[in-house]
C-alpha cells in the first residue's frame, strides 16, 4: 500500500512544519523583492526617460524571421525614442547561435524599415539571455549609460541585471494587453528571477564573450 504523508503530531512539529513554509515562501520572493528594490528608481517612460546615447533593445523572438509582435513593440519604442532624440543609438541584442535564426539581423531590418539609419544601429549577435546582453554591453560595446526597452514584465531584471554589470540604467517598460503571451511571461519572471539572483551573486562570463567591438563608439562618432 502506498504511504501517505501524515501532519506532524505534536505542536512542536507542526510549528516546525509551518515554520520551515514560511521560510521557503521567503527565500522564494526575495530574488523577486531584489529586483524590484534595485529597479523602482530607475523605471521611466518614453516621454520622461532622461537622454542617453545609447538604447539597448532585448530580443524577442521570430516568427518566420521576422519580429515577433513583442519584439516589434520593443523596437517601436525603440525607434520612437530615437526619432525624439532621447537616444542615438541603438544596440540589438538577440540570439543568433544558429544560421538559419538571426534575432539581431532581423531587429535591424524592422528598424530601418521604420526610419533609423542603419549606421545608427548595432548587432549584438550573443545576446543569449538577458545577464550575457548585460554582459557584453558593458565589457564588448563599452556601454557604460543606457535606456533599456523590454516589456513591463520583464523590465525589473533588464534593469536589476545590468546595473550589475556596471551600466547605469534607466528602463523603459512596453505596456502590452493583458493577453495569455502577457500572463506567461509574468510567469515566467517568477522563475527567471531565481537565475537573476544568482547571476547577480556569481557574476559568470556569458555564453560568448569574445573581443571587444567598437560598434557603438563608431555610431556615436557618426
Amino acid at each position: 500500500m502506498r504511504s501517505r504523508l501524515r501532519w506532524p503530531v505534536s505542536r512542536r512539529g507542526q510549528r516546525r512544519l509551518v515554520q520551515g513554509v514560511m521560510l521557503g515562501c521567503v527565500l522564494a520572493l526575495a530574488p523577486a523583492t531584489w529586483m524590484h528594490a534595485v529597479s523602482d528608481s530607475r523605471l521611466r517612460t518614453t516621454a520622461d526617460v532622461p537622454a542617453q546615447d545609447v538604447a539597448v533593445v532585448f530580443g524577442a523572438g521570430l516568427w518566420k524571421g521576422r519580429p515577433t509582435p513583442y519584439l516589434a513593440h520593443r523596437l517601436d519604442t525603440a525607434a520612437a525614442l530615437y526619432r525624439d532624440g532621447k537616444v542615438k543609438v541603438l544596440l540589438v541584442t538577440g540570439d543568433n547561435g544558429r544560421v538559419e535564426y538571426d534575432e539581431p539581423d532581423a531587429m535591424r531590418a524592422y528598424l530601418r524599415e521604420r526610419g533609423v539609419p542603419d549606421g545608427r544601429i548595432v548587432s549584438d549577435y550573443a545576446g543569449f539571455d538577458t545577464w550575457d546582453s548585460c554582459v557584453r554591453a558593458k565589457k564588448i560595446f563599452g556601454v557604460d549609460r543606457a535606456v533599456l526597452v523590454t516589456q513591463g514584465f520583464h523590465i525589473r531584471r533588464a534593469v536589476a541585471l545590468c546595473q550589475e554589470a556596471g551600466i547605469d540604467t534607466y528602463g523603459v517598460g512596453v505596456d502590452e494587453p493583458r493577453d495569455s503571451v502577457w500572463y506567461y511571461g509574468a510567469v515566467r519572471e517568477l522563475v527567471a528571477a531565481g537565475k537573476a539572483a544568482l547571476d547577480a551573486a556569481v557574476e559568470p562570463d556569458p555564453t560568448f564573450l569574445g573581443r571587444e567591438e567598437t560598434g557603438v563608439a563608431e555610431a556615436l562618432g557618426r
